[in-house]
């Protein structure tokens, strides 16, 4: 169990836990001089016979150092809040409770100090202050419990309770990947570099590869330490320490706040979605796009919030919104987080993680806000992911999802209705009915292009996709199309796509043209017109004429060898018939004998020959040219 303070600065916290461990804190010589604790401080006793040690977090009460106290605050499983009984409720009293509310520690226990200093009603009276304070919170039941770390009254009545709530207290998930925000990093000579912190997640064991920071260096676990004690395995819930191997890793390039996660989890974001909520003690409304610092595990981090629902939000209510991060986080669904003002004096309120990787458009649609309702529930990953799924047209990426949620996908157990579509990039998880839907609408799209472009035989991939407009980034469309193509529900002519039996057809006005352009490039044969001279014989423009023949070209009557140069299908084939005889005869072609055997010039030639190059007929080796059998013009028949 770990076990925290919080408080007014002077309330007692630090001889408090003296008092209960034995050992003594504030430990640096500036925290001795000053009297006051700075920085976070860790101790460790054991409560009970044959127990596991409990570990103790002190934390500074000044509300110069609330920064440190929130470094400390994360993955606490009981607070202890100590009010002095000759002050009674002070400021930093109540903002320390309003960040263990926000943080949602489990359980909290009020510790009455300095009851040596006053009389019993005194401590009657405080206890009353700190029983309204609690009333409409979520420690409204908090035992309250009075004692002296000077007299050692009450120290006992403490201890004995602590016993009783670290019996209850339920074993934290070590489940998912292994999670550690670190608050400390120092290096010990002979042993290298040691990082420390709370585990929030999942388990460790010497020899394991994790990641370090934003950066992902890698590291082994070299040694490992578990509630100051040295073990093979470390599990969430406990104050962890690590001895930390790997190349060029310096004590100089870790600081508070980075994290160490497995490879799967490493994911640094700068967008999160989270559930907002502002203290009831502000005295303005929150505004959309407010400057603030975040505090996630162990990590700083400012910010601008862009609200999701509204402009405003008033004290005391809750709004979804999106963290614009100006540095990267790592976080998981249901992480905890505290937001003070810009200038770092002033809680404002907290939230919940909901989705680490908020979106950058279309984050305030309905959809959007119905996912979020979903991701703010306490649905496990299976009983939200058909909801999300319904909310979402454009696929959930699985390893996105494992990362979101601190689950491997070998532990998930994929409820009926969803569909997994292997992808070029990967697997995406979709709503059965949705992506059955989809192949409706890409039908109906493509129907719908055959009307408009009846002179074609079909758009390519990407024209479709433009054309069809739907929802999905292309790795997932092409997925699409792919199955229907598998189940025949479209055909494909080279890299053209259609619906089974379409057949091009021009219009009455480009018919009308190519019956007057077909008798010039059959006369032409080998050395057809080009575009221009076509043009002045039928009396068209050239771009008309060149409109023309580039839809010929797509449905095959013709071929374009070069810019405003084309050749009727029955040329081609001919020529290509003459590849076959030269092939034939000799093994390798030459431009000299295809020009004599075509009877144009070398210029005309080259081209030709190019253009069977691009289109795989021959292949160019030197200054010679070979069949490609692959090809069905390079086949006979």
């Amino acid at each position: 169990m770990i076990i925290g303070t919080a408080g007014h600065i002077d309330h007692g916290k630090t001889a408090l836990l003296t008092a209960l461990t034995g050992q003594g804190g504030d430990r640096r010589r500036e925290e001795r001089e000053r009297g006051i604790t700075i920085d976070l401080g860790y101790q460790y006793a054991v409560l009970e016979r044959d127990a596991a040690p409990t570990g103790f977090i002190d934390v500074p009460g000044h509300e110069r150092f609330i920064h440190n106290m929130l470094a400390g605050a994360q993955g606490i499983d009981l607070v202890l809040l100590v009010v002095a009984a000759d002050d009674g409720v002070m400021p930093q009293t109540r903002e320390h409770l309003a960040i263990v509310e926000l943080l949602g520690i489990p359980q909290l226990l009020v510790v009455i100090s300095k009851s040596d200093r006053v009389t019993p009603a005194r401590v009657r009276e405080v206890q009353g202050q700190v029983a309204r304070l609690l009333a409409t919170g979520p420690y409204g039941a908090a035992r309250q419990i009075a004692v002296s770390s000077v007299t050692g009254a009450g120290i006992d009545t403490l201890l004995k309770t602590l016993v009783m709530i670290q019996r209850e207290v339920r074993q934290q998930r070590d489940g998912g990947g292994f999670r550690l925000g670190i608050d400390r990093a120092f290096s010990i000579a002979g042993a290298g570099v040691v990082v420390t912190g709370t585990a929030l997640a999942g388990r460790v064991q010497i020899g394991d590869h994790l990641l370090l920071g934003a950066e992902g260096r890698p590291v082994r676990v070299r040694g490992l330490h578990a509630q100051n004690q040295t073990v093979d395995t470390a599990h969430a819930g406990q104050r962890v320490a690590l001895n930390l191997a790997g190349e060029r890793v310096a004590v100089e390039q870790i600081h508070r706040g980075d994290w160490l996660v497995p490879d799967w989890l490493h994911a640094p974001t700068r967008r999160v979605d989270i559930d907002l909520y502002v203290l009831a003690s502000e005295t303005r409304p929150f505004e959309h796009f407010s400057p603030v610092h975040v505090h996630l595990g162990t990590q700083d981090v400012t910010a601008r919030v862009a609200l999701l629902e509204g402009p405003s939000v008033a004290p005391g209510e809750r709004m979804f919104a999106q963290l614009l991060l100006n540095g990267p986080v790592q976080a998981v669904r249901g992480d905890r987080l505290v937001l003070r003002d810009q200038s770092a004096q002033r809680t404002l309120g907290g939230g919940k993680v909901l989705d680490p990787f908020g979106p950058s458009r279309q984050r305030r649609g309905a959809p959007r806000l119905a996912q979020l309702q979903v991701l703010d529930s306490a649905l496990s990953l299976e009983g939200a992911l058909p909801l999300l799924l319904t909310n979402n047209g454009q696929g959930l990426d699985p390893r996105r999802l494992e990362r979101q949620f601190n689950r491997l996908r070998d532990t998930w157990r994929l409820p009926p209705g969803v569909r997994v579509v292997a992808t070029r990039q990967g697997p995406l998880l979709f709503n059965e009915h949705r992506w059955q839907s989809l192949k409706t609408a890409l039908l109906a799209h493509l129907e719908r292009f055959h009307e408009l472009e009846a002179d074609q035989m079909g758009p390519d991939r990407d024209r479709l996709r433009r054309f069809a407009a739907l929802p999905l980034e292309r790795p997932a469309f092409i997925s699409l199309v792919d199955e229907l193509l598998a189940e025949g529900a479209v055909a494909a002519s080279g890299p053209w796509l259609h619906l089974p039996g379409h057949q091009p057809q021009l219009n009455a006005q480009d018919d009308a043209l190519w019956q007057s352009l077909r008798p010039l490039l059959a006369e032409g044969a080998f050395d057809p017109p080009w575009v221009r001279d076509l043009a002045a014989a039928t009396g068209r423009t050239d771009a008309d004429v060149r409109l023309l023949l580039r839809k010929l070209a797509r449905l095959g009557h013709v071929h374009q060898v070069v810019r405003d140069l084309f050749y009727s299908d029955e040329a081609l084939r001919q020529m290509a018939a003459m590849l076959r005889q030269l092939s034939t005869d000799g093994g390798e072609i030459t431009v000299v004998a295809f020009r004599d055997r075509v009877g144009v010039g070398r210029k005309r030639s080259i081209q030709v020959l190019e253009f069977f190059d691009r289109i795989g007929v021959t292949r160019r080796l030197g200054e010679h040219r070979r069949l490609r059998p692959a090809n069905p013009l390079a086949q006979d028949g």
